[in-house]
């Protein structure tokens, strides 16, 4: 009984005490008169009893219960730490996944203010991990042209990409006014726009930027009521003059192996008819294409896909997994002698689309991994020079492009990196449709924010502002062309005393070698258990 009577004058109950007492004290003062000066802090205080026997009496939270009404501020605290940690304790090359100079260095060249550092580098040069690029005493004059690659030549309808467009995000992740934005910064800056796997929507129709268009395994767009893959829609919409080329998406980086759900609650009527899917029903993106189940059915389908766009340059993106799956592509190509005209490596940093902890954390090869061994399986089977390979992944500057060139892409896409040009301030936020500043919501007093004409312009002017730096980069480094970077002009640090050239890091096979049986050890057992019959390995295949 006293260890109950003391209770209220333990530290954990001292705010309910106090505010018992305080409500006491003022409805004493106030005599009962209302207009005293007493009766506001009276239903303040009676505000906090009522808070603090909510707090005893309920059953969600433990620490409520044990601290009444003081252990709101935990509660509080917790939900401004990311903004008092990003505002007040990051440095410069803190922050995750992008660091403050990352974001910074997006932000100045979208609005064309001055991007240079004072003072030297800030990053630790002796530490593990450290890479950088060779620069040549023999500097090359800075190229002022645009920098393009050819993708499906062998097409009827070949495009030349840019060496930096945007990533896959769809509509429904970003809100209408972002995809208006990106477009119209696309068309500007002569650029493509990927429209993720959310379908070909009015948003990216109206200003006539180029557009890559998606196909995920929802085959939104072009999908039959029950959600298989429909010719005659897709023949319909990719026909159009501002599809420049078919994408079909096998795995992304932030999820791969994962399907989706939109949610019925979420699928409105206008997501519904850009979609192809019935209102009132959960909209599925399954983890794996009902199209195809095997390599060379998926090289089959790219045929399709090719005719029925009029002879546009068709191909597939994913994030590296067994590597045996990627070689079954290659075995497939072989034995049918049809190929995708472009593939696009995506890495496991690549973060648009939002994902369990697990697979964002855990599942999937890093970009650099999976493109250097993408690259080199098709120069040992002796397919590189007829495909093209884009490379997606934590790419926001011209060294990243540089890096990733040099490692055997073809041309970059960025996802986060224009997402910060239209304004994005890594929130982190994007999945509760609570975006600060219009970019990934479908709130429309949100999206209203994000300016359509002034974002575009950033698009553009980041666009531009990269592949400058890009072009700065190739000229030190005594390069006419930032596709002539080889892995020979990038080191990294491998220990406090030792570094190594990407060319020792990632090393080449000799053109066709697979075909001679010349392979070390990343490709040997791999190749082995590779069938262009199936994407399980070998002794599975058989059993």
């Amino acid at each position: 009984m006293l260890r109950l009577l003391l209770l209220p004058l333990t530290p954990r109950f001292v705010a309910l005490t106090l505010s018992v007492a305080g409500f006491l004290l003022c409805a004493i003062a106030t005599e009962g008169d209302l207009s005293s000066a007493f009766f506001p802090a009276a239903i303040a205080c009676a505000a906090l009893c009522a808070l603090g026997a909510h707090d005893l009496l309920q059953r969600e939270h433990a620490i409520l219960r044990a601290y009444p009404i003081s252990a709101h501020l935990r509660f509080l605290l917790e939900h401004v730490r990311p903004e008092l940690r990003q505002y007040f304790f990051e440095d410069n090359k803190d922050g995750r996944p992008f660091s403050r100079d990352k974001r910074a260095i997006v932000y100045q060249r979208a609005k064309m203010n001055i991007d240079k550092r004072p003072f030297g580098t800030e990053i630790d040069v002796y530490a593990e991990g450290f890479e950088w690029l060779r620069h040549s005493i023999a500097a090359r004059p800075v190229s002022h042209e645009h920098f393009r690659t050819r993708v499906g030549g062998d097409c009827a309808q070949p495009y030349d990409i840019s060496l930096l467009n945007i990533s896959a995000m769809s509509f429904g992740a970003l809100s209408r006014n972002a995809i208006r934005a990106l477009n119209l910064g696309a068309r500007k800056g002569e650029f493509a726009q990927d429209t993720g796997e959310g379908g070909f929507s009015p948003y990216h129709q109206e200003a006539g930027g180029d557009v890559i268009w998606q196909i995920a395994s929802g085959y939104f767009g072009c999908r039959t009521r029950e959600g298989a893959f429909d010719a005659e829609k897709f023949a319909e919409i990719a026909t159009r003059d501002q599809i420049k080329m078919i994408e079909v998406k096998l795995s992304q980086g932030a999820k791969p192996g994962h399907g989706g759900v939109l949610p019925a609650a979420k699928v409105s009527e206008e997501i519904a008819r850009i979609r192809g899917v019935p209102m009132g029903e959960d909209c599925i993106s399954p983890a794996a294409h009902s199209a195809f189940s095997t390599p060379i059915e998926l090289l089959q389908f790219l045929a399709q896909l090719r005719a029925l766009s009029g002879g546009k340059p068709v191909g597939f993106k994913l994030c590296l997994g067994q590597p045996w799956e990627f070689l079954a592509i290659c075995k497939a190509m072989l034995e049918t002698g049809l190929h995708p005209d472009f593939i696009v490596v995506d890495g496991k940093e690549g973060g648009t689309g939002s994902a369990p902890l697990e697979f964002m954390d855990h599942i999937g090869m890093p970009m650099r991994d999976g493109l250097a061994f993408a690259h080199h399986a098709l120069i040992g089977v002796g397919l590189r020079d007829t495909i093209r390979i884009g490379a997606a992944g934590k790419i926001a500057t011209g060294f990243d492009m540089a890096r990733a060139l040099a490692l055997g892409a073809d041309w970059c896409n960025s996802g986060r990196g224009f997402m910060f040009a239209l304004g994005c301030i890594q929130s982190l936020s994007c999945h509760t449709d609570h975006c600060p500043t219009g970019v990934a919501t479908q709130d429309a007093s949100r999206g209203r924010a994000l300016v359509v004409s002034d974002k575009a312009e950033r698009v553009r002017n980041f666009h531009h502002a990269t592949l400058m730096a890009l072009a700065e980069l190739a000229a030190a480094a005594g390069l006419d062309h930032p596709s002539d970077f080889a892995p020979e002009h990038f080191c990294r640090r491998i220990s406090p005393h030792e570094a190594a050239t990407f060319a020792e890091l990632y090393p080449a096979p000799a053109p066709g070698a697979f075909l001679r049986g010349e392979m070390d050890a990343r490709f040997a057992a791999a190749w082995r258990s590779a069938r262009a019959d199936s994407f399980r390995p070998a002794s599975l295949a058989l059993a």
